[in-house]
């Protein structure tokens, strides 16, 4: 029996999104076939090989004449798949033409190239989603720009907010994503550099200036040209760990606060179409948010690891190179599915006003506590200021009563307007105008 692709049964943050089949065993045989043929048509560009090569090459590197399954069982004995592949597509491309396959390269040229352009096509799939939650994200924020809801720090009520910021602040997150993306996307090299870095295989195949050759085998692939090879320079693959991991732990963000406010004792937003329960009728999990929270904590380790990859010894390393392959396209994988499980999330999320408007309630006005602070203390003196609003405090709960009717009591207060003061929904500071301001960003 044929092994079947790895269908992410394991994994449903990101089975069946864009990332998964651009970033699987198939889309790396491409990558890897796209790679050895823009090689073969770059040295024919510069006349270091005959046109008909270039063109037996390209034609003989067509994924379905492959077998994957074959060449990840071959490539245990050199340690990586570009070995057997190279052996098949000489055969493949025939006896005049098989001399000029991979000629002058090594394995790692073409399997750092490969990589680069999995990335590049993953990012582009990517990034449509970061789009859609982007819009979602701004629609939210203007709609509730003004509604008003508990602020919470270190898990208990803090002092009003408005919803239109939160929303405004996790679009400016998945903005951040988005741009760091963009910018490690446009910069995704080729590699190029032969044996030991010095492109001295290529002279001696008659090159006259081997370093025009990166270049012109960049420009086939749609990627960068490299400055100098970077077998052991490896900021390309930190760069991509970088802005990966931030993108999952920028959308993990947005994820957590839904799982918060969605939960049944608060219920201030919910899910557009919950998760069923294999016991529990009655339950809609948020889903979405989940997967998203569990790419964001897988997402560092990952990346720990691609870091750990720059400590890469003498001209090409050994172990330091192979470590980087599973966990860059195990993020590359997080990251789709978590950009594509958040723009579903966004475009669905339902908002309850209601909800957070009775949570602003749920402490008795102690919510304003902070303005009633600095707008008593001219009045009564500092120190009693503070001293009436902690013996209040305590006061509003052995008495269920509220904040405003305690202080409407005090004889010191007696014919002041206390209505807008103790209003919670009159105390959100200036978040109405941060929102705007967050949604001029474009």
């Amino acid at each position: 029996m044929t092994s079947a692709p790895d269908a992410g049964l394991l994994a449903p943050g990101w089975a069946g999104s864009p990332a998964a089949g651009a970033a699987d065993d198939r889309a790396f045989l491409r990558a890897l076939l796209d790679a050895e043929a823009a090689l073969t048509r770059a040295q024919a560009g510069l006349g270091l090989a005959p046109a008909d090569a270039a063109a037996a090459v390209t034609g003989a590197a067509d994924p379905a004449r492959f077998d994957v399954v074959s060449l990840a069982a071959r490539a245990r004995r050199g340690g990586n798949p570009v070995i057997p592949l190279v052996a098949d597509l000489t055969e493949a491309v025939g006896e005049d033409h098989g001399p000029y396959v991979h000629r002058g390269a090594t394995s790692q040229d073409i399997m750092d190239t490969a990589t680069m352009l999995v990335a590049a096509r993953t990012l582009d799939l990517l990034l449509p989603d970061l789009t859609r939650a982007e819009r979602a994200l701004a629609r939210l924020a203007a709609e509730h720009r003004d509604t008003a809801m508990p602020g919470r720090t270190l898990t208990q009520h803090a002092v009003p907010t408005t919803f239109g910021l939160k929303a405004a602040g996790w679009r400016t997150l998945v903005l951040d994503a988005r741009d760091r993306i963009t910018a490690v996307r446009g910069a995704l090299p080729a590699q190029l550099g032969g044996a030991a870095g010095t492109l001295a295989a290529f002279g001696a195949y008659g090159a006259e200036d081997a370093t025009a050759l990166p270049e012109a085998y960049a420009h086939e692939l749609g990627l960068r040209a490299p400055l100098l090879p970077w077998h052991t320079l490896r900021t390309p693959v930190a760069d991509l760990a970088g802005c990966l991991a931030f993108t999952a732990g920028a959308l993990g963000k947005i994820a957590v606060d839904v799982l918060t406010l969605s939960r049944t004792e608060i219920g201030e937003v919910a899910e557009g179409s919950g998760g069923g329960s294999s016991a529990m009728p009655h339950k809609a999990n948020p889903v979405r948010s989940t997967l998203i929270a569990a790419a964001a904590r897988r997402a560092p380790q990952l990346a720990a690891t691609l870091y750990g990859s720059l400590a890469a010894e003498d001209e090409r390393p050994a172990g330091a190179w192979h470590a980087e392959w599973e966990p860059l396209r195990d993020l590359l994988r997080l990251a789709g599915g978590a950009a594509r499980d958040t723009a579903e999330l966004t475009e669905g999320l339902r908002v309850r006003p209601d909800a957070m408007r009775a949570h602003l309630g749920l402490t008795h006005g102690l919510v304003v506590s902070e303005r009633l602070s600095a707008e008593l203390a001219p009045l009564l003196g500092r120190a009693r200021a503070k001293e009436l609003l902690g013996e209040l405090a305590l006061r509003t709960h052995t008495e269920d009563r509220s904040l405003g009717e305690l202080l409407s009591e005090v004889p010191e207060l007696q014919g002041l307007d206390l209505d807008g003061p103790t209003d919670p929904a009159r105390y959100t500071g200036s978040a109405g105008a941060l929102t705007d301001r967050a949604l001029e960003r474009r």
